[in-house]
């Protein structure tokens, strides 16, 4: 099972709003997920953004592959650099 950090759409219509969620790759984009690791919302100024960066630092290390806009939105959030000392640390 591939595994993928990317997101999903909640909101009213023309009101989006976002979850960042471990999803199998083969679900649709709003189907099933294993994990919502964080928010999004663009609609505020600034945006929002909430992550938990102990469970998205645990799915990349268990080999989740984020989407690039994901992957933005973890280097914001300070993840990215997490899984990088995680990483060279194993």
């Amino acid at each position: 099972m591939a595994v993928k950090l990317r997101l999903t759409r909640v909101g009213k219509t023309k009101q989006p709003q976002y979850r960042i969620v471990a999803a199998d790759s083969r679900s649709p984009r709003d189907g099933r997920f294993i994990q919502i690791v964080g928010t999004y919302n663009p609609r505020t100024e600034p945006s929002t953004l909430t992550v938990d960066n102990e469970k998205a630092v645990k799915w990349l290390l268990d080999g989740a592959q984020p989407t690039e806009r994901v992957k933005k939105l973890l280097e914001i959030s300070g993840a990215w650099a997490e899984f990088g000392t995680a990483r060279a640390a194993k």
